[in-house]
């Protein structure tokens, strides 16, 4: 596309990859830990009443040129972007989020089947919290670990997948989804309504969330939770200055002075 923002090279350096970019298993697990753990689960647009773009270059622009992170449909829609580029076979796909004592949401989530060799794999690098950190391949029963957390993945007559975390000692369902193909469109109508409607979760307070090497760092309303090495360290920030320190520090994102303050929805 002609003077396109878009270019992988840009995107590996923003992730930290500077391997082969040979179409196989291994490449879509390094991409994908890279992606997870060097752009942050974030909705610090939302707040402000901002549009949220799905536009390629414009997703490339905010996460890769600007150093920011986004929320599902901005990250797993540049990660299938970047993914489409280097030569995986990709199919975009919605997922229902599941809730405990509220069940199945709406279509409201995006995540990516990527087939190589005759095998397939569940991609999703925006989930956040219990979101797998490199994807879970698509066979059912089976404990696949990740950095010490496992997932599996278990077919459903009515939701067709269904997706698990290992939380303890027993299995929860995070979330399901179809092999159904969606088209940009279909994205579009979703992220409108998650982004803007004012009964979104993503309208109502921050959210920022990535995992480390040792753990995770968390950002929920005003409340800081580091994990490290097993141990849960918990601070209330009680200022926008406390909260952009916080992201500068841990993920990066150096916002305006005044940013956080004109948040709509705070």
């Amino acid at each position: 596309m002609e003077n396109s923002k878009f270019n992988v090279k840009e995107y590996l350096e923003r992730i930290d990859y500077n391997g082969e970019l040979e179409v196989n298993a291994k490449l879509l697990h390094d991409l994908h830990v890279g992606h997870v753990t060097h752009i942050p689960f974030e909705n610090l647009d939302q707040l402000q009443g901002k549009t949220i773009s799905l536009d390629r270059d414009d997703l490339f622009e905010k996460i890769v040129l600007n150093k920011r992170g986004g929320y599902c449909f901005e990250m797993n829609g540049l990660f299938s972007h970047v993914l489409k580029e280097v030569g995986f076979q990709v199919s975009d796909v919605f997922a229902r989020v599941y809730r405990p004592g509220f069940g199945y949401s709406g279509r409201s989530h995006q995540v990516i089947i990527v087939e190589i060799d005759g095998e397939q794999w569940m991609a999703d690098v925006g989930f956040g919290g219990n979101g797998p950190i490199a994807p879970v391949k698509l066979v059912e029963g089976v404990d696949q670990e990740q950095f010490g957390r496992f997932y599996r993945i278990k077919t459903d007559p009515l939701y067709e997948y269904v997706m698990e975390f290992k939380a303890g000692d027993e299995y929860e369902t995070v979330y399901s989804f179809t092999s159904e193909p969606c088209h940009a469109m279909d994205y579009d109508i979703a992220n409108w309504f998650t982004s803007t409607h004012p009964n979104s979760i993503f309208r109502k307070v921050i959210m920022c969330t990535m995992p480390t090497e040792k753990g995770r760092v968390s950002i929920f309303d005003n409340n800081l939770k580091i994990i490290q090495n097993g141990l849960v360290t918990e601070k209330t920030m009680n200022s926008d200055f406390e909260i952009n320190n916080v992201l500068e520090k841990y993920y990066g994102i150096t916002l305006q002075d005044d940013y956080l303050e004109k948040a709509s929805s705070r």
